[in-house]
């Protein structure tokens, strides 16, 4: 199975396109919490565990160019990726994400706010490791669960991966309305975007 590896575009030339009317396909790899609270017009929200998991079935839908699109541009890289393995021409990385299409003022369909992924996992992260070197002053063997958390997020920088984060995306507050295969498949065959 080869992968290959998808090219970036710069929020301000995704803005040229869809203002000439060239608009690709956008897809959002984020959580539905995370769209709910902020996305670019037109996209549609298919979660990076769903597009993995349902890369065939999602190629059959994905014939024209596609941009993916998450917070910062990591989960759509990977994404990206998923797509290599299904011989998906025209697939770019919005370069920076939606960090980097709000800086150019760019409109945005907003919705209740709520924390992004990536803060999610820096609290839990960061909580567990206090709770375990304070907690290590009294069972000092505590310490080594702050050792595993230091050690989980050296290997999730390294391999640009975070099972904290999978882990985190799974919870009710960040599932957000239903997004399942059936709906995302009836949204992109009948191009009805949010």
């Amino acid at each position: 199975m080869t992968t290959t590896t998808p090219t970036t575009i710069d929020a301000a030339t995704l803005r040229e396109l869809i203002a000439a009317g060239r608009t690709p396909r956008m897809l959002d790899v984020r959580t539905p919490g995370e769209f709910e609270a902020a996305h670019i017009p037109g996209a549609y929200n298919v979660p990076l565990d769903l597009l993995r998991e349902h890369r065939a079935e999602l190629r059959g839908h994905l014939d024209e160019d596609v941009v993916l699109i998450c917070r910062s541009g990591a989960r759509a890289g990977q994404a990206g990726q998923a797509l290599g393995t299904v011989d998906l021409p025209n697939v770019k990385v919005l370069d920076g994400g939606m960090l980097a299409w709000q800086a150019t003022g760019a409109q945005v369909n907003q919705g209740r706010s709520r924390w992004d992924l990536e803060r999610q996992v820096r609290l839990v992260a960061g909580s567990i490791v206090l709770a375990a070197v304070l907690g290590s002053v009294f069972v000092p063997g505590l310490k080594w669960v702050a050792a595993f958390i230091g050690a989980g997020l050296t290997f999730a920088a390294l391999t640009n991966t975070c099972a904290m984060g999978v882990l985190l995306s799974k919870l009710p507050y960040n599932r957000g309305a239903s997004c399942d295969l059936d709906t995302i498949v009836g949204q992109l065959r009948d191009g009805s975007r949010r």
